[in-house]
Formats: structure tokens, C-alpha cells, sequence
């Protein structure tokens, strides 16, 4: 099986996994996570319906009962892990993957996540090599409704918006599930019904065709914020009034005017080992403390749990808050974000302005390079400019980051597609320019 990743369980259906895939790793994930009662939801993607029916197959089979919350936006199941006890879930959902894909997600006790060296590895040997003997008392499938409770706990956040107008594209993912109920007819919506063939555009803010329709509405209906889900409403991404997309890592910076500014909080922020120079920096004028970690739910939430972390967030959109259980969710990094946005308004700044407030250097974005060899290439790249200076700073727990005083750059193998990815910042575009022509030449002789 070729699904097992090193953040989830996720491939083409019935290429890269099948129903009797779903099933086996239904029956073994109760004695993985030595639990009885296995909370599920799902995504709307066409193959989900049958995902859920054999994945529930299996762990009834196994004499454990299945915990139904029905269509769910993946936060919502991390949050009704943590708030009603359970050792286990699973969230059915190939998160910004296109229709073809789809996946799950597993969770532990109080959300915690498990990745491929925390328990996914195990599961798949088991699904390899145990043999499945259903046992004589089956467990059942009960409905459990937390859609209500979870909207109450997601309101607590809500904020006076009245100065502001609101874009929102849903991209056809989970988030129609709840925005509404949260911001009512407040914004102007985008694709915000639920259709797991999502017919608008694939539901990944990163790729930049995904956004376009989002750009356009922001500029023409003069709107103060345009706001993007993916498919599963764990990641959301921004753009500002004047249509241009806000880089992710940007807008951890941003959240420190709710959490360390409004809120008085201090202590510690978690960013990726991708995450632009220029927020560190200014999460440091509010008076805490950034660390830096690998890219990754499977370690992020493990992270920020273990340095107390007052929020993080990652490139990829994804933003993490500790009290949420020190998980992430798009619905409540956007409410966040308004709330800022909002305020700040009142004030005469824009959001744009806020951002450059925050950004101060040239940036690459993330670019990838399809090769075979990619450890080789990344040692390649970090050895040449390390025998040429003396980094200010380095970090090797995810891929490269290598710092120097006015630049820095990472080069690191994705988790779960085959690129290499690499990043790059610098003082002025200039640099930029000269740095990225020689990492690209180096990596281009491992084509």
C-alpha cells in the first residue's frame, strides 16, 4: 500500500489504496491506540460515503464502537477528541488534494497527532502481516452530534466586523459546513457549497490559480480581507484589499496583535523551519519568544504542546493555538485575523499596511525540483556555501536552514510528494537573485 505518509494515510483511491485497505486499517487501529471507541468523521469527496463504511466495518469488527459526527471540518474532530475523551479518531479527507485523492487522518488522546514514527508505521505492518480474525461481539455505530457545541466554542472568537467587508471562498471543501452560521451573510461568499468534485478549483490556497477568483472579488467589491480554505478547513490562507496574496508565514506575525497585544500573553510562538526571518524578529518587539520546528502537524502540535506555546503557525496555512488543544484550525485563525483586521481599521491601518509592518526582506516562495537524488543535492547545496562562509546559524532537523547575516536559505525533501523543496530570503532582491542562480545550478546536476 502506498498511502502511508509520514502526516497521514492519503493516495489516489483505489490506486494508491483501496475499501480493503480502509478496512484493515479499521480492524488494527483500535489495538494500535488500545481503545474501544473510535470517534469518525469525514470530508464530502465522493469516495468518502465508502471510505467511512469500511473503515467502520473494520473497527466494528474488531469489537469497538464508532463515535459518528458525520460531515466534519477536520479541526472539529481534533477538537471533539480532546473535549469528550476519546484515545482515538479519524478524520476521512485528502485535505487540499484534488477529487481523485482521499485519505485519513489519526489522532490520540487529546488530539495528539500520530504520524508515521508515532503509530502509522505500526499500523502498517500490521495491515501487512497480521491476519484478521472479526471478533464474535461486534461494536455498533453511534451517532454523536457535536456540531452545535463546537459552533459555540468557535463563537467566543467572533468579533465586531461592521467596518469591515469580508471575501470568503469555501473551495467547495468543509468550511461551508460552519462559516456561515459563524459570519452569517456578513461576507461575500465564494464556492462555499459543499461538492467533493470541487468544480471551481482545487482546494489548495498555495497554488496560485486556486486564488485568482478570490483576488478578483476582494478588488472588485472593495473588500478589506479576502479569506481561503482548503478542503478540509485545517489550512487558510489571505489576501489583502489590494488582491495580493499574504505569504502564510506572514500572518503569524500578524496574530501577535491578538495574542500578544490585545490578549497581554507572552511566552512562546512556533514557526516551521521555512518561515521568514522578519517574524521572529517581530514577535520579539512584543516580548516572546520564537522557536523554530519541523514542518508538519505530526510534529508542530507535538511541539507546541511541549514548549507551552501560546499559537504557531507554518508556511502551508496552517495555524496551531493552545487553546485549541494546541491543534490547528483554519476557522479559527481567520476569525483571529478578523478580529485584527477589524480593529486595526478603526485605527486607519490597512492590511496590507499591517504586513508590511512585518515583511522586510526579499523572498523566494517555496520551489520544488523534481529529482531522484535528493539527499545528495541538499548536501551538495549546503556544503558549497558552508566551505564558502561560516553560517551565522544552522539547523538540520528538517532538510537544511542555513542562516547568514543578510541571508538564509532552506532545502528540505517533502514528506509527501517527490520534490525537493527549497526557500531563500534575503536582504534585497539582488542577492536573492545571485543566491538562487547558484543553488539552482548546483541541483540541476542531480536532474
Amino acid at each position: 500500500m502506498k498511502a502511508f505518509h509520514a502526516y497521514d494515510i492519503r493516495g489516489i483511491y483505489n490506486t494508491d489504496f483501496n475499501k480493503t485497505d480502509v478496512y484493515k486499517i479499521g480492524f488494527f487501529l483500535p489495538k494500535l491506540l488500545k481503545t474501544d471507541n473510535v470517534l469518525v468523521g469525514r470530508d464530502v469527496r465522493v469516495s468518502s460515503p465508502e471510505v467511512f463504511e469500511y473503515l467502520c466495518k473494520g473497527i466494528c469488527d474488531a469489537g469497538a464502537d464508532v463515535h459518528n459526527i458525520g460531515l466534519a471540518t477536520t479541526p472539529m474532530v481534533y477538537w471533539s477528541t480532546a473535549k469528550f475523551g476519546f484515545k482515538a479518531s479519524v478524520q476521512i479527507t485528502a485535505s487540499h488534494n484534488s477529487k481523485a485523492y482521499n485519505g485519513i487522518k489519526v489522532s490520540r488522546e487529546n488530539a495528539l497527532p500520530v504520524g508515521f514514527d508515532t503509530g502509522l508505521g505500526e499500523l502498517k505492518t500490521m495491515t501487512e502481516s497480521l491476519a484478521i480474525h472479526p471478533v464474535e461481539k461486534r461494536g455498533k455505530v453511534v451517532e454523536f452530534d457535536v456540531r452545535l457545541q463546537y459552533l459555540e466554542f468557535q463563537k467566543q472568537y467572533l468579533a465586531d466586523y461592521s467596518n469591515i467587508k469580508i471575501a470568503v471562498d469555501c473551495s467547495n471543501g468543509m468550511a461551508g459546513l460552519l462559516i456561515k452560521d459563524l459570519l452569517a451573510n456578513k461576507p461575500v461568499y465564494l464556492y462555499d457549497d459543499m461538492d467533493g468534485n470541487f468544480p471551481n478549483h482545487d482546494p489548495n490556497p498555495l497554488v496560485e490559480k486556486n486564488v485568482e477568483d478570490l483576488k478578483k472579488l476582494v478588488k472588485n467589491q472593495l473588500c478589506a480581507i479576502g479569506i481561503i480554505f482548503d478542503g478540509d478547513a485545517d489550512r487558510v490562507m489571505f489576501v489583502d484589499e489590494k488582491g495580493k496574496f499574504i505569504s502564510p508565514d506572514l500572518i503569524i506575525g500578524l496574530m501577535a496583535h491578538y495574542f500578544l497585544e490585545e490578549k497581554g500573553l507572552k511566552g512562546n510562538v512556533l514557526q516551521d523551519i521555512r518561515t521568514s526571518k522578519a517574524v521572529a524578529e517581530y514577535i520579539k518587539t512584543f516580548g516572546s519568544k520564537m522557536h523554530m520546528w519541523r514542518v508538519g502537524r505530526a510534529f508542530a502540535a507535538l511541539k507546541l504542546r511541549e514548549i507551552d506555546g501560546i499559537y504557531g503557525g507554518e508556511l502551508a496555512g496552517h495555524y496551531y493555538f493552545r487553546d485549541f488543544y494546541y491543534s490547528d484550525s483554519g476557522i479559527m485563525a481567520a476569525l483571529i485575523v478578523l478580529d485584527i483586521v477589524a480593529k486595526k481599521q478603526k485605527e486607519g491601518k490597512t492590511l496590507s499596511q499591517l504586513i508590511s509592518g512585518i515583511e522586510k526582506y526579499a523572498n523566494s516562495g517555496e520551489l520544488n525540483f523534481k529529482i531522484e537524488h535528493k539527499l545528495d543535492a541538499m548536501n551538495a547545496v549546503r556544503d558549497y556555501f558552508v566551505s564558502k562562509e561560516q553560517p551565522t546559524a544552522s539547523y538540520d532537523f528538517d532538510g537544511y536552514r542555513i542562516e547568514y547575516s543578510d541571508w538564509w536559505f532552506n532545502i528540505r525533501p517533502s514528506n509527501t510528494e517527490p520534490y525537493l523543496r527549497l526557500l531563500a530570503e534575503a536582504k534585497t532582491d539582488e542577492m536573492l537573485q545571485d543566491k538562487l542562480a547558484i543553488i539552482k545550478e548546483i541541483i540541476s546536476k542531480f536532474d
